[in-house]
């Protein structure tokens, strides 16, 4: 597999010469598996997400795209996706189900998506896009987007059903755990990651943000590094950095906990790239 990472940020996107090198768009990473000339499963539709069009050089979007969830810095780059938004263009969304959207019903996960994504809050709906849209609300549980094995298990956060996400392919597996509030209980978590050979996982709050990172259900960098070794990670990677956080302290923050930690413990920039 070759995982990018497209957006790195959250809550907001983070302009600025303080932010270049971690890098300030939001939540998105897509997925090339083996013998696939171009990514077909992307997790999270962030602002990051305007920067696949580029790594497809403008050609159609055609894959899945999961959400882990349903807050704006996960779904804000969704109509501005160039390559999702043309003809050719052939996408399967698939959101946590909830509020109404359910498996069972027929249109029922574009509704939803659409009570952030329609008049007055933006120009057109989830219908208004080009290209064959498919959306699809899912529950917990296995299945198969983009070429690999997808398991998708609810975690603690604020705000509406929340999934972290565990991909299987090419002998090799990731977790995605941009949003998880740790301090409430890691649920089902530990198993989730479990084994994987990289975790990227929130890394909003220091440690001694504690109260704010319960406040707005995140975990500290030290839950992180604490997960990861109990569910014996092979690599931990922060992502999700605080939009006020500017590159020295981000760096600062990853190079405290790498220092004691038992497993090897990097910060995940916009536009890496990691061969698994």
């Amino acid at each position: 597999m070759r995982i990018v990472l497209h957006g790195v940020r959250g809550s907001t996107p983070a302009p600025g010469a303080a932010f270049v090198r971690t890098g300030g768009h939001t939540s998105c990473v897509s997925v090339t598996v083996r013998d696939e000339p171009a990514p077909r499963l992307v997790l999270d539709a962030g602002t990051g997400l305007a920067n696949l069009t580029a790594l497809l050089r403008g050609a159609p979007y055609r894959g899945d795209l999961v959400l882990s969830h349903l807050h704006w810095d996960h779904v804000q780059g969704l109509p501005f996706f160039r390559s999702g938004d043309v003809d050719g263009a052939d996408v399967r969304l698939t959101l946590p189900a909830q509020s109404g959207a359910s498996p069972s019903v027929p249109g029922s996960a574009a509704a939803l998506l659409r009570r952030a994504m329609s008049p007055p809050h933006f120009p057109i709906g989830p219908d208004g896009l080009a290209g064959r849209w498919r959306f699809d609300a899912r529950d917990a549980g296995w299945f198969a987007a983009g070429g690999a094995r997808v398991r998708l298990a609810d975690v603690p956060h604020k705000g509406g059903r929340t999934f972290g996400i565990r991909v299987e392919a090419d002998g090799a597996s990731f977790a995605y755990l941009p949003d998880h509030a740790l301090g409430a209980g890691d649920g089902p978590a530990t198993d989730l990651v479990r084994g994987v050979d990289v975790l990227f996982h929130d890394a909003q709050f220091a440690d001694g943000e504690r109260y704010w990172a319960k406040e707005y259900g995140h975990s500290t960098v030290g839950d992180a590094v604490a997960l990861a070794a109990r569910a014996r990670v092979g690599r931990l990677v922060l992502i999700h950095h605080a939009p006020a956080r500017p590159d020295d302290e981000v760096d600062e923050l990853a190079a405290t906990h790498a220092a004691g930690a038992p497993l090897p413990v990097t910060v995940g920039r916009e536009g890496d790239a990691l061969e698994l």
